[in-house]
């Protein structure tokens, strides 16, 4: 059973890196998980492991997740999926990746939290987390579009908490800086990401984040842990500059 004040939550992106991490994590907290994500095969995966609800969705259309918060009393919510498809100099951008990024990484999770937020005002309770980034809160070359996502991810956070006052809904932004997770290695490939952002270098893992939303959720009602941003002890806060550490 689970000591907190929730009982269900939802993880976008669950199938691998951050969003797997925090649903293991959720479910030894004791919540019923649902794990949502584009590989199906890595949910089942995942559910055979820690028991969690696999959910197969491709977040670009949300419109199939209304039955699910329509029938489900859902407390906390992770929107943690994201897209960097490749990183490139902005006028050397696909439009597709532009509209790619856009759709994931900011239309999906306002969407999925407007779904959430209906029954969290009406029961007084609940919690929102948003995975940013690093690259939201400063500028990075090359990963303009997605920058500019994250940004206004934290933004609307601001935003809506204004908009939340009374309700006791909470809502927390997670801006972090390198973490090991597949999303550069979508953009650089498996050796390109190892080569030029982990081997050398150490980075904040997956479970660390995990860690930083359980501890969010423990914290009294009346306490709203607004934004996090964490760095690997070597990453100066502005994301320019990494040391090796032997």
């Amino acid at each position: 059973m689970s000591s907190l004040p929730y009982k269900t939550a939802l993880v976008t992106g669950a199938s691998s890196g951050i969003g797997r991490a925090i649903a293991q994590r959720l479910v030894n907290a004791g919540l019923r998980v649902y794990a949502l994500g584009r590989d199906a095969k890595a949910l089942e995966a995942l559910a055979l492991e820690c028991h969690v609800i696999p959910v197969a969705v491709d977040l670009k259309d949300t419109s199939s997740l209304h039955e699910l918060f329509d029938s489900t009393e859902i407390d906390v919510v992770v929107n943690n999926a994201g897209l960097l498809p490749a990183i490139a100099k902005f006028s050397d951008t696909d439009p597709a990746d532009i509209d790619a990024m856009i759709d994931v990484n900011l239309r999906a999770p306002l969407r999925v939290a407007q779904l959430a937020l209906k029954g969290m005002v009406a029961r007084k309770r609940g919690h929102l987390f948003f995975v940013g980034s690093s690259a939201g809160r400063f500028p990075h070359p090359n990963t303009a579009v997605y920058g500019a996502t994250k940004a206004a991810i934290s933004m609307f956070c601001d935003s809506l908490r204004c908009d939340l006052l009374g309700t006791k809904v909470r809502v927390t932004e997670i801006a972090p800086g390198r973490v090991q997770t597949n999303l550069y290695r979508t953009a650089l490939g498996e050796q390109g990401a190892n080569e030029k952002l982990y081997d050398a270098y150490r980075s904040i893992q997956p479970e660390n984040i995990a860690e930083l939303i359980a501890t969010a959720l423990t914290l009294p009602e009346a306490v709203d842990v607004s934004r996090m941003e964490v760095f690997p002890t070597d990453q100066a806060a502005g994301g320019s500059q990494i040391v090796s550490v032997d």
